[in-house]
């Protein structure tokens, strides 16, 4: 049974006319002018980050481990990109536009399915990241988990302090009535997963055998098409895990993750973003990933990860595999089945592929994941740039150059437009 409060929640619907409205924003770039919990990378942000998803590699946790490295120097995880975003000052979408679109799929759920990550420079202490982005495209599809919905793709490019693209990033988003998932229950028969201490002896034995390659490089020459890759496993999922994820960086904008004063005033910014607990008490629609009780109201058994876990999950398999000397280049990904609180998700993955691109030594991962049940839930193919025995180190690769003479010109702005706002002397 769901609350008044509940029941009122998700009574909103998916209709034509804000499918029409939301086309209108396919091929328009702005700048993004959040705050993002983490604007500047920092020893202690890269370090937390990396802990955040599990990962305790020295090249990101370590200040000093760094310096011994090709990098020369602490870096995060490629995938940190995702977290990091400082506001970029720009010209607004056009009024028409803006006017047109304005709360469009009010109250509508969105899941993030997947997606794709291009990355060009690694990520420095001291490196502030700014961005720009535009959907790129929109379908409108049946599914069997809420009927209706709606495909939105997202292109956001973020680049530096230099405005070097350090990363151009593709979102793929779910965008489904609540009251429909909820009413066709897909997934009720699904019950929370129960462990025994044998079980949790398995999984254990599985993380005390997993293998960080670290400093010893990982030429391309010894990599062979089909060889396997270690397993890896993630969970059981837990609100602790969800929490450390969350101090990690992620997850507070664009609605944002408040306390007292702040989330009173951001009560008052977006209130259909706040939705009354069985205790009375507005809180956010954000806590689907650990409230079970409001996961359940929007159509699932109950709470569940992030998207963006996995993925940064997939990157940490990758990264343990390759070594330090490496350089990720490429992920696309794909999450299919949801990870519920209380899932285990086992990694496995093989090379896939072996190549040889302008001047580049790639390789080809596939990899997967896999729950308790033996439901796939996720797969993800990776490409990883590699050290050779022959021509030496990783040279990274360049940004393609419409992204990088867009965030020229969109940085060249930004600064024009602070410079405007100080005061003259």
């Amino acid at each position: 049974m769901t609350s008044t409060e509940f029941e009122k929640a998700t009574d909103f619907a998916l209709t034509d006319e804000d499918i029409d409205r939301a086309r209108l924003l396919i091929g328009v770039d702005a700048a993004s002018k959040y705050t993002e919990h983490v604007t500047t990378a920092s020893y202690d942000s890269i370090r937390n980050f990396a802990w955040g998803l599990g990962d305790d590699n020295p090249l990101y946790c370590d200040e000093e481990y760094g310096e011994g490295t090709r990098w020369g120097a602490q870096i995060a995880p490629n995938s940190m990109a995702q977290i990091i975003g400082a506001p970029l000052l720009g010209d607004p979408i056009a009024d028409d536009i803006k006017r047109a679109t304005k709360s469009v799929f009010r109250g509508v759920h969105v899941f993030v399915s997947g997606g794709s990550l291009d990355w060009y420079r690694p990520i420095y202490p001291g490196d502030r990241l700014f961005a720009f982005k535009g959907e790129e495209s929109l379908e409108v599809k049946e599914s069997e988990f809420a009927g209706r919905s709606v495909i939105q793709v997202s292109r956001e490019v973020k680049f530096n302090q230099r405005a070097e693209v350090v990363a151009v990033q593709r979102v793929l988003r779910v965008l489904a009535e609540r009251k429909t998932a909820r009413e066709r229950g897909k997934n009720d028969a699904i019950e929370p997963a129960r462990y025994t201490d044998e079980d949790i002896e398995r999984i254990d034995a599985v993380y005390a055998a997993e293998q960080r390659r670290g400093a010893e490089p990982r030429f391309w020459e010894d990599v062979a098409v089909g060889d396997e890759l270690p397993a890896m496993v993630k969970g059981p999922l837990t609100t602790t895990e969800v929490v450390a994820f969350h101090a990690g960086g992620y997850g507070f904008a664009p609605y944002g993750l408040k306390s007292s004063r702040l989330a009173y005033q951001n009560r008052q910014r977006i209130a259909p973003f706040f939705v009354k607990n069985d205790q009375g008490v507005p809180d956010v629609a954000q806590r689907l990933h650990w409230d079970s009780d409001w996961a359940r109201a929007i159509g699932s058994p109950m709470a569940y990860d992030y998207g963006v876990m996995r993925q940064t999950w997939f990157h940490h398999y990758a990264t343990d595999w390759a070594g330090d000397a490496a350089f990720v280049v490429r992920q696309s990904d794909s999450m299919r089945k949801f990870n519920y609180h209380g899932d285990v998700q086992f990694l496995s993955g093989s090379v896939g592929g072996k190549r040889e691109e302008d001047g580049h030594k790639l390789v080809d991962l596939t990899m997967r994941m896999t729950n308790q049940r033996g439901v796939e839930t996720s797969f993800a193919d990776i490409t990883v740039s590699l050290p050779s025995r022959v021509s030496g180190e990783v040279v990274l690769p360049a940004a393609p150059e419409q992204a990088q003479r867009s965030a020229t010109a969109m940085y060249a702005r930004h600064n024009e437009l602070r410079s405007q706002q100080r005061p003259k002397r």
